[in-house]
């Protein structure tokens, strides 16, 4: 009995030293049960460290390289931090995104993946998290973030600019991936890979509101001037003028279920889905050239 009774209260006493300390670790984001973080991280990749290995691992890995014990059973994979390789960025295609988009992307989630929204973080945090995912690539330490693209003013939705879209989405064969009514059904959809050859579907219009990387028109607006790096989904900054970008970003609404100001002013002058056989059809700017063209020519002189 006396035995029971000093192991009981030894057991106290241990508990009373150990509480404050691992109270301390886990509000610092040090994780029960992992190794003391290493000694060359900064205090703050080190609090990183721990929120990851309690968090994120399962599905990163815990060398980021996106293996962790969940990764098999996830489509789409999880990302891969060695490659700092990322999808949602305000920055030119191939560059290092800012750290505000990758907090964007924390903050948001990936929709139509297994990435949630870590809003339930605090705001710090999630910067601490941020710290820590950079020290999984060396590029973090030899580059620096690429300058955001600039996103021109939004203009108003006009027929013509649904019209100018829709010739763009034909132009820039957008219809072979994402199909002619945006259901993600395209000719090459069921061939497509990402950067690592493993299959990869293209986003299917017609299922809601929220893209990949937001829902706004400057979120879509930005989607494809900057790319999706890692997937099938190209930069169409080259192609593209910045004005023009509106015109696609209004017609790509149109497809969509909501009930918008694109899709209202798309019934009211009856814009059906592309013909894939027949030529591109003309922005509507450039259909008034040629009449433009015939009213600056002078007057045909007549010889005598």
């Amino acid at each position: 009995m006396q035995t029971s009774h000093r192991t009981i209260f030894l057991s106290t006493i241990l508990a009373m030293f150990l509480a404050p300390g691992v109270a301390a670790a886990q509000n610092s984001g040090v994780a029960s049960g992992y190794p003391v973080p290493k000694d060359d991280l900064t205090p703050q990749q080190q609090t990183g460290e721990g929120l990851y290995k309690r968090y994120c691992i399962g599905c990163h890995g815990l060398k980021g390289d996106g293996n962790g014990e969940n990764a098999p059973y996830i489509d789409p994979k999880p990302r891969d931090f060695t490659l700092a390789q990322f999808k949602c960025r305000s920055t030119p295609t191939g560059t290092l995104p800012l750290d505000s988009d990758i907090i964007s992307s924390m903050e948001r989630g990936l929709r139509g993946s297994n990435m949630p929204s870590w809003l339930p973080l605090s705001g710090d945090n999630r910067q601490d998290l941020l710290a820590y995912i950079k020290t999984f690539s060396p590029r973090w330490k030899t580059e620096k973030p690429g300058t955001p693209i600039a996103i021109p003013p939004e203009p108003e939705v006009t027929a013509d600019h649904l019209r100018a879209g829709q010739a763009l989405f034909q132009k820039l064969e957008c219809w072979k991936c994402h199909g002619v009514e945006g259901r993600g059904d395209g000719p090459s959809a069921a061939t497509l890979t990402d950067s690592k050859d493993r299959p990869i579907v293209p986003y299917d219009f017609t299922e809601g509101h929220k893209f990949k990387c937001g829902k706004t028109d400057q979120d879509l607006y930005r989607i494809f001037m900057t790319g999706l790096d890692g997937t099938p989904m190209p930069s169409f900054a080259d192609n593209v003028k910045p004005d023009e970008a509106w015109d696609l970003v209004f017609y790509l609404r149109t497809l969509q279920p909501m009930h918008t100001k694109e899709k209202a002013i798309a019934k009211q002058i009856g814009l059906k889905p592309i013909n894939p056989e027949a030529a591109p059809a003309a922005a509507p700017q450039q259909q008034q050239q040629p009449e433009q063209q015939q009213q600056q020519q002078p007057p045909p002189q007549h010889t005598r």
